[in-house]
C-alpha cells in the first residue's frame, strides 16, 4: 500500500526515500538500483574515447569524465570529509560541475548545489542552512577570487573546514586539486574499496538545492537520484529519444530542469552533451550547427533570444528533432516560429523542482495541445486539483491548485516543518504554486497562487526582493511585482515608499544591494517611487493595484 500520511522529514542522508513508496516504484519499474556514477563507469568501459561533454573549446570523453570523478572523489576522502558531509558546489556550467556531482556521489557526500552567480548573502544563507562543511569552486569565478570569498564566509562565522579548488576538467582533466591551498595527491587504486563502501545509492540524499518561495530566502529541496531516473523515462518517451542523440542543455546545472537535461538523461541514453559556461544566443546557434544537436533544452527566454538573433536565419538548425522548454508558459507565436524554421517539436513538462512533473507534451501530439496547454497529466503521478484556501479535492470542478503523489517527487524541504506543511496536504499530496484547469486530461495554467516572479525561467521570490530593498536606509516600504517583458517573460519591478526628504534611483539601489551581497539574479530592473504605497482594506499593500499599474509601464507585449 502507498502511504497516505505526509512524510516524516529527517536530516540524514541514507535511504531518505519513503521505504513503502520506494518498494512500490521499483515494482512498477519507475525506480531502480543503479546510480548515475555506475552508468558512467559502464560508458567509460564501452566507449572510452566518445565525447561525454562538449564545450566551445574542449571535449571531455567518457573515460576522462570517469577518471576525473574518481580523482576528485579520492581527494575529498583523503582531505578528511566524512560520509554524509555536505559539500557546496559553486561552479559555472560546463563539464566540471557534472564531474563534481559524480565525485560527491562516489565519496558518499551530499551536494549543496548553488548557482555560480550566487551573491554572498545567498551563499551565507544556504551554507548555514545546510550545515555545509566544504565548498568546491574554481580558483576564480565571475571575476571573483573564490579564496577571498571563502575567507569572508569563514570570517562571518561559517564552519567551512575545507575549500576544494578544482581545475576546469574539460580543459585539464589531470589538473591539480587543492584542499585548503594544499595539492591533494593519492593513489586511486588504493581508494577503490573506500569509494565502493561510501558511495551513495539511488535512494540516498544526493543533493540539496535551493528554491524560491513566497517568504524570505530560498528553501532547500532534498533530492534522490531515483526521482530523476524516473523523469528520464518520461523524457525518452516524450522526445522519442534514441541511441544517436546529441543533447544541448543551456539550463544551470544545480536546478531541476538543468539536472535532468544536463546530468541525468544524456548519460542514461549515452549521448554527448553540449554545455555553455554562459549562455549567448549566437554561441548556442553556432554549437547547434557545429555539433548537429538533436535535442535542445532551454527556457523560453533563451529560445526567444535565438529567434531574435540575426544569426538565427544564417545557421543550420535542421538537425534539431525536439526542444524541451519550460519554467513558464510557452509563448505560442514564438514557439510556432521556432518550429516552422527548425522543424523541431517544442515540448515541455509541467512541474517544479519539488514535484518533478505532473504533465507533459509529446512528439506527434497536435500543435494546439503542445503549445497551448501544459500537457496531458501523467497517470502514475495521480494528479488532483485542490481548493487553494481549504485544500479540499476539487478535481471534479476542473479548476484548482494542482497536487500530485508519485515517483518524481522530491523528499521535501530540509529541516523546515512550516515550509513542508505548506508544500504538502495533510494526506501527503505535494502542491504546485499555480492555478490550473483540467479538461480531457490536459492541464492549462491560468494563474499563480504564490508571489513569484518568473524571469527567464528563474523563480524569484517577491518577498526576498522586498526584504533586500527594505534594507536601504531611504526606504520605508517596498513591494516587488512582475513586469511583463517580451523576451524574459517577466522582470523584477519594485515599488518603494521613502522616508520624508529622501530620494532614490535604480543605480543607487543596485549599488546598495550588491554591497550587501545580494545575488545579481534578483536585482530589481525597474524602480517606481511613490508618495505612499496603496493599501487594501486590511492595511496590507494592495499588490493588485500595483500589478495593474505595472502593466501600463511594461514594454510592448509579445
Amino acid at each position: 500500500m502507498m502511504r497516505v500520511n505526509p512524510p516524516a522529514f529527517e536530516a540524514g542522508f541514507r535511504n531518505v526515500a519513503d521505504p513503502a513508496d520506494a518498494a512500490q516504484y521499483r515494482a512498477d519499474g519507475w525506480w531502480g538500483d543503479e546510480t548515475i556514477g555506475e552508468r558512467i563507469r559502464a560508458l567509460a568501459a564501452a566507449k572510452p574515447d566518445a565525447s561525454a561533454y562538449i564545450t566551445e573549446k574542449h571535449r571531455l570523453s567518457w573515460d576522462q569524465y570517469n577518471r576525473a570523478a574518481d580523482r576528485l572523489a579520492g581527494a575529498l576522502i583523503v582531505a578528511g570529509l566524512e560520509a554524509g558531509d555536505r559539500v557546496a558546489v559553486v561552479l559555472p556550467d560546463g563539464a566540471t560541475v557534472h564531474t563534481a556531482f559524480i565525485a560527491a556521489e562516489r565519496a558518499g557526500v551530499t551536494i549543496v548545489g548553488i548557482g555560480a552567480r550566487a551573491g554572498e548573502q545567498e551563499l551565507r544563507h544556504l551554507l548555514g542552512r545546510t550545515g555545509a562543511v566544504a565548498m568546491m569552486t574554481l580558483g576564480t569565478s565571475g571575476g571573483r577570487d573564490m579564496r577571498e570569498v571563502v575567507s569572508g564566509l569563514r570570517a562571518g562565522g561559517l564552519d567551512l573546514r575545507h575549500h576544494v579548488v578544482v581545475p576546469v576538467f574539460e580543459a585539464d582533466f589531470d589538473g591539480d586539486i587543492t584542499v585548503n591551498d594544499q595539492v591533494v595527491a593519492h593513489d586511486g587504486a588504493t581508494l577503490a574499496d573506500s569509494i565502493n563502501a561510501r558511495r551513495l545509492g539511488p535512494d540516498d540524499l544526493f543533493m540539496l538545492n535551493s528554491t524560491s518561495g513566497t517568504t524570505g530566502l530560498p528553501k532547500c529541496v532534498m533530492h534522490t537520484q531515483n526521482r530523476w531516473f524516473y523523469f528520464n523515462q518520461k523524457a525518452v518517451d516524450s522526445g522519442q529519444l534514441g541511441n544517436n542523440e546529441v543533447v544541448m542543455s543551456v539550463v544551470p546545472a544545480p536546478f531541476g530542469f538543468g539536472l535532468w537535461t544536463g546530468h541525468f538523461t544524456p548519460t542514461l541514453i549515452g549521448a554527448p552533451t553540449v554545455v555553455l559556461e554562459r549562455f549567448s544566443a549566437e554561441l548556442a546557434l553556432e554549437m547547434i550547427e557545429r555539433e548537429r544537436v538533436t535535442m535542445l533544452c532551454c527556457v523560453s527566454t533563451q529560445f526567444i533570444m535565438m529567434l531574435n538573433s540575426p544569426d538565427f536565419a544564417k545557421r543550420d538548425t535542421s538537425s534539431l528533432k525536439c526542444m524541451f522548454t519550460g519554467g513558464e508558459m510557452i509563448p505560442y507565436d514564438r514557439a510556432l516560429a521556432f518550429e516552422q524554421h527548425t522543424g523541431a517539436s517544442v515540448l515541455q513538462f509541467f512541474g517544479s523542482n519539488e514535484t518533478g512533473l505532473l504533465s507533459g507534451t509529446q512528439i506527434g501530439e497536435p500543435l494546439e495541445k503542445r503549445l497551448r496547454t501544459a500537457g496531458r497529466i501523467i497517470p502514475e503521478m495521480r494528479v488532483r486539483l485542490f481548493d487553494p484556501d481549504t485544500r479540499q479535492d476539487v478535481t471534479d470542478t476542473g479548476v484548482g491548485q494542482p497536487g500530485c503523489k508519485g515517483p518524481s517527487l522530491c523528499v521535501g524541504y530540509l529541516d523546515d516543518p512550516a515550509a513542508n506543511k505548506e508544500l504538502f496536504t495533510d494526506d501527503g499530496w505535494m502542491l504546485m504554486a499555480d492555478i490550473c484547469t483540467l479538461e480531457d486530461d490536459y492541464l492549462t495554467v491560468v494563474g499563480r497562487k504564490s508571489d513569484i516572479i518568473i524571469r527567464g525561467g528563474k523563480n524569484i521570490s517577491a518577498a526576498q526582493v522586498e526584504d533586500a530593498v527594505a534594507t536601504h536606509p531611504a526606504v520605508v516600504l517596498a513591494a516587488a511585482v512582475a513586469m511583463p517583458d517580451p523576451v524574459f517573460g517577466e522582470r523584477v519591478c519594485v515599488y518603494v515608499q521613502l522616508h520624508p526628504g529622501q530620494s532614490l534611483t535604480l543605480p543607487e539601489l543596485t549599488d546598495h544591494l550588491l554591497a550587501a551581497g545580494v545575488s545579481k539574479e534578483i536585482l530589481p530592473e525597474h524602480l517606481v517611487v511613490m508618495d505612499e504605497l496603496p493599501r487594501s482594506s486590511g492595511g496590507k499593500i494592495a499588490k493588485g493595484d500595483l500589478r495593474a499599474d505595472v502593466l501600463k509601464r511594461a514594454p510592448a507585449s509579445r
